[in-house]
């Protein structure tokens, strides 16, 4: 036989065994992504959402804002003794601990499989996936940017080490996501600076700190890096279907492995998402911060406050200001050359935090929150322009976000296409949420106990002759926010 035709029949075969096992392969995924999901929808909870239950679970998406929500609402409410151990580290988690009534963290949704089933409810916040991906990559920067005060990396992760040994809480580099980003980022700033001392460099021709590769890491190089890939992009979907590398289920990685090599079985993980934030009791948005604050207060604040009360859970006196376990949601402790104003600590001045529990109503809710996030908001600024003044000229600001490139911002848009789809879904679900709040307001059975914030204002003690004027303002309000926001790029 003629060589030419032997070696073209050999191709042929090469040929057709690759293809057969690349079916094979794809069909073994997709059995192993649906089996996942028939099973992870199978155990969602028929009970009704809107009400309460026993456990509050706030499952935190990173850079979403959960933090404000932690400090300024939840830790109000409840008293550290109600408080779960905390699972950022993933190593002090009980949920059987007595009178466990509130967990705060970043896991994702697979930890409620440790949870008391029927009797936990589900809250969280989502968040633009462009502008999640930028924040992520700006406090990866601005964490990382703390530890150059140290000669070199050497000294850096020494120094690093001693403390976290001897620190009884848990640092940034004990949380996930952060836990990865923030190595990652440190190791890279120092070999830049490192580059700059060996070359001379002084002069940046750059003036977009988004691409001063001379400094920092450039944004796009950022999203393109497989370590961006296994955590960053479509975070949010991953988290809240349980599929994060932090994940408690076993057959996690080969799930996520099948969704990466396979993408459009992501549409399953997608469905379990969604299905989950359906079940949720309340769905927030970062965008519409004031709508979901106040919405925060009236769907969960004033069950938690009615729960507690009736459960007489409430402890006169409670020191609501100790921040559980000492925790830090910042490295700069591990500086010990850092000032007070760039301390890891992110929870807000005592004052802020003494808060009487007894007689609490969702209106004085509101008010405190108004004062503690204000307070948080002048701590976390100034930590931060510390922080980037050991990376200048670069500087992240809003003007030089609207100054990237259009490419750029496709390109997060394209690896995020699962958040992209879920926040939308998120956007109808908040807007049916408003709704619904907004009629409550009509029921003649909870009217009494039930506030909206405005101003400091409480509809209670509206006089009755001008509540017509008060009823025709909400209802103009509610129409005219009962729009689904546009996803912006």
């Amino acid at each position: 036989m003629d060589s030419t035709v032997k070696c073209t029949i050999l191709l042929i075969l090469l040929g057709l065994v690759v293809n057969a096992f690349s079916v094979t392969d794809y069909e073994h995924c997709e059995n192993v992504v649906k089996k996942w999901a028939t099973n992870s929808l199978k155990h969602e909870s028929k009970e009704d959402k809107h009400a309460l239950k026993d456990l509050l679970f706030f499952l935190h998406v990173p850079r979403t804002g959960g933090r404000t929500y932690f400090h300024c609402f939840l830790k109000k409410l409840y008293s550290s003794s109600l408080e779960c151990p905390r699972s950022y580290d993933k190593l002090r988690f009980d949920p059987s601990k007595e009178k466990c009534r509130l967990l705060v963290t970043h896991d994702d949704y697979s930890i409620s499989s440790k949870l008391p089933r029927g009797r936990t409810s589900v809250v969280t916040i989502l968040r633009n996936p462009i502008d999640r991906v930028f924040s992520t990559y700006e406090f990866s920067v601005e964490v990382a940017a703390r530890f150059l005060v140290h000669p070199n990396l050497t000294s850096a992760t020494q120094m690093t080490g001693r403390l976290r040994s001897k620190n009884k809480g848990v640092s940034t580099l004990d949380i996930w996501p952060w836990k990865y980003l923030v190595p990652w980022m440190r190791e890279d700033l120092f070999a830049r600076r490192d580059a700059r001392k060996t070359g001379g460099t002084s002069d940046f021709t750059s003036g977009d700190p988004y691409n001063m590769e001379d400094i920092v890491m450039p944004l796009l190089n950022y999203i393109n890096n497989p370590i961006a890939h296994e955590i960053v992009h479509n975070g949010a979907t991953f988290q809240i279907a349980g599929l994060t590398n932090n994940s408690y289920l076993p057959e996690s990685h080969e799930v996520r492995h099948c969704v990466d090599k396979y993408n459009n079985l992501g549409a399953y993980v997608l469905q379990v998402a969604k299905k989950r934030l359906d079940n949720m009791l309340y769905v927030g948005l970062t965008e519409d911060h004031r709508e979901s604050a106040t919405m925060f207060a009236n769907v969960v604040g004033q069950q938690v406050i009615s729960q507690l009360v009736n459960s007489n859970a409430i402890e006169k006196g409670a020191d609501v200001n100790n921040s559980e376990q000492g925790i830090s949601f910042s490295d700069s402790e591990l500086d010990q050359n850092t000032n007070s104003d760039e301390k890891g600590n992110e929870t807000t001045s005592s004052d802020d935090n003494e808060v009487n529990q007894d007689n609490m109503t969702v209106e004085k809710l509101m008010d405190t929150y108004e004062v503690c996030i204000s307070g948080l908001r002048k701590t976390q600024t100034r930590r931060r322009i510390a922080s980037l003044k050991r990376i200048s000229p670069a500087n992240f600001t809003k003007e030089a976000r609207n100054k990237v490139p259009q490419m750029v911002l496709q390109r997060i848009q394209s690896l995020n296409k699962l958040d992209v789809e879920l926040y939308e879904y998120a956007q109808g679900i908040f807007a049916k949420q408003h709704k619904q709040a907004a009629e409550k307001l009509f029921d003649a059975r909870t009217l009494g106990s039930i506030f909206i914030y405005s101003g400091g204002i409480k509809l209670w003690d509206a006089c009755l002759w001008t509540m017509p004027f008060v009823l025709l303002f909400i209802f103009l309000f509610v129409n005219a926010k009962r729009r689904t926001l546009k996803l912006k790029i």
